[in-house]
């Protein structure tokens, strides 16, 4: 029969033992990330209850991209846009979300000129949107 050794009875962040990580003065540490930072990282501020399968759908696909960039730029626009969309807008913000996340990122952030199939009034919506500041908080 083995002994477990004292060290191992002090675990690195539970509850109110020692910590090797020393919190920042207003937060707490939840799952190894500060708690403040879990609240301003994103995910959708609006409730999906209200909106139909296709916006649901579009509204979940903005905040899961590949990269967290792309979550915040996609779902914050959703966020606060999906649910006045037209159909046809509907239609140009889907194809959006077809492309890969690099290509849009750069074309966002002005890496990259904009492909003219793509720059829609969907699109110069979203950029105007992100470059009024609410996109990142």
């Amino acid at each position: 029969m083995w002994t477990q050794c004292a060290c191992a009875k002090q675990a690195a962040d539970i509850g109110g033992e020692a910590l090797y990580i020393t919190p920042a003065p207003g937060t707490r540490r939840v799952f190894g990330v500060g708690a403040q930072a879990l609240s301003n990282s994103g995910g959708p501020e609006i409730s999906s209850e209200g909106l139909d399968p296709r916006r649901r759908r579009l509204l979940f696909r903005s905040w899961h991209r590949g990269i967290r960039e792309m979550d915040m730029v996609y779902g914050r626009f959703a966020d606060a846009h999906i649910s006045a969309l037209s159909e046809a807008e509907l239609a140009d913000y889907e194809k959006l979300l077809e492309l890969r996340d690099q290509q849009v990122f750069d074309w966002v952030f002005g890496a990259k000129p904009i492909e003219p199939a793509y720059d829609t009034p969907v699109f110069r919506r979203l950029l105007a949107f992100h470059e009024d500041g609410k996109t990142i908080k």
